[in-house]
């Protein structure tokens, strides 16, 4: 359990915190990396199947959107007992969590593998049959380790809530690396091409998923499973789940549809667009990866504070993880404004969207060291204290108004072509950062979790 820090007297110590944050970005900057390496090695195998592939991955990311809120649901919710010494409660809802998650993920499966081909042609049209067939056999595949991945997610959430990352992060460089070799297996070895890359990324999953579970059963952990396995679900526990988990989902899931709406708009801007923006997208998750990471902390350790019923602690640990994750943001958009036209050697881009992706990093990266930090790192202090309607509301009138509609706005009125759409995506920055800091200093998130 947590210790109290004698000269402060607060809930984590600093080397309690560098232990929670410091996996949590070697486990992002890990995934970003191997992510790179994946699309590199399915690139091998042809156009169609990387058309094919991330046609796929777009329908994949909002379903692990949707079972990752729901995870974080029931994350806080486990981390308030936790903060209550309540570890039998916790445990009890984590496990209830886990359970639905597993019901619903099961019905995920079946949909999309019973489905795919009506799914693929509704949301993708008529594209050429060859991409058609890559996707049809990726999407089959994949979809039986919707519910190996749901799990994963989930346990890994609870490990977070616990202040154990350092457990996540090794069990998510095994499930990278046997991603890795399957894949030069499978698809290099024995030519499986598409299937091979499938195979690989379910067999990894899976694997993830079953050590993760098992570790919880171990009972000297804050928060485990054994003696409180049952198939009943409790209509109360999966509330107070679905109250923070529901609103985030559909955050996420909005958000997502927002980027598709914008990708269709920069493929009218021209192949160079096209690849510039694909590429600054990649260099942008580098860029962002520190807040990334310390804002899944920010989540733990308030979640813990609050449940604790220490509010006055909950603001403490807000703002001195939001100062180190600006103190980090500006440190690493500094770099990548220094080093991003070398760094862009690797694309092999042509000078015309070689020039056109500089601009755009240094902009995002201008921008990320003040705006980023409020719109993304803070929000994660309100839903821990189950503000999440609030969250949920700003994130979709700003993204709508904002994101989208200015956008557009750039592009038809002024025709600043992809650095319009950049440029727009930091006005819906600014905006929702202004609006979550003024119901922070507030202090009304505070009440949101009162009789629920």
């Amino acid at each position: 359990m947590r210790t109290k820090e004698k000269i402060q007297g607060t809930l984590y110590s600093n080397e309690q915190l560098k232990k929670l944050i410091l996996p949590l970005i070697m486990e992002q900057l890990l995934a970003i990396l191997v992510g790179m390496l994946d699309t590199v090695m399915i690139s091998g195998v042809g156009e169609a199947a990387v058309s094919g592939v991330s046609l796929v991955d777009n329908i994949n990311i909002l379903i692990i959107q949707v079972f990752s809120a729901l995870a974080t649901g029931g994350a806080v919710v486990a981390g308030h007992s936790l903060g209550q010494k309540n570890r039998d409660q916790a445990g009890h809802s984590a496990w209830q969590m886990v359970l639905f998650l597993l019901y619903t993920s099961v019905v995920t499966t079946i949909i999309l593998v019973g489905w795919h081909k009506i799914i693929l042609r509704t949301v993708f049209g008529q594209v050429e049959q060859a991409v058609m067939d890559s996707a049809a056999t990726y999407l089959i595949i994949t979809g039986l380790s919707i519910c190996p991945l749901a799990l994963y997610n989930g346990c890994a959430a609870l490990f977070r809530a616990m202040g154990d990352s350092k457990t996540t992060m090794y069990i998510s460089l095994l499930m990278n690396l046997l991603n890795l070799i399957g894949n030069a297996l499978l698809i290099f070895g024995f030519q499986m091409g598409v299937a091979g890359a499938a195979i690989s990324t379910t067999f990894s999953r899976t694997v993830a998923a079953v050590l993760i579970f098992y570790f919880l059963f171990r009972e000297n952990r804050d928060i485990h499973f054994r003696h409180r396995v049952t198939a009943k679900l409790e209509l109360g526990q999966i509330k107070r789940i679905l109250y923070i988990g529901v609103p985030n989902g559909l955050e996420n899931s909005l958000f997502q549809l927002g980027k598709i709406l914008l990708l269709s708009l920069v493929s009218t801007f021209g192949t160079s667009a096209i690849a510039a923006n694909a590429v600054c997208g990649t260099v942008a998750n580098f860029n962002v990866l520190p807040g990334m990471s310390i804002g899944m902390a920010i989540l733990s350790v308030t979640s813990y504070c609050i449940g604790a019923g220490d509010y006055e602690q909950a603001r403490y640990y807000t703002k001195k993880l939001m100062r180190l994750t600006s103190v980090c943001m500006i440190a690493v958009s500094l770099v990548m404004i220094l080093i991003c036209r070398k760094a862009l050697f690797l694309y092999h881009l042509t000078p015309e969207t070689e020039e056109l992706a500089v601009q755009v990093i240094r902009y995002h990266a201008f921008m990320c060291m003040f705006a980023w930090a409020p719109s993304f790192s803070l929000p994660n202090t309100l839903r821990a204290a189950g503000d999440v309607m609030w969250t949920m509301l700003i994130a979709i009138v700003s993204m709508w108004a904002f994101r989208i509609g200015t956008a557009y706005f750039f592009s038809n009125v002024f025709h600043w072509g992809l650095i319009g759409i950049w440029i727009a995506m930091t006005i819906d920055w600014m905006f929702r950062g202004i609006c979550y800091e003024v119901r922070f200093h507030s202090g009304k998130w505070e009440t949101a979790m009162k009789g629920k």
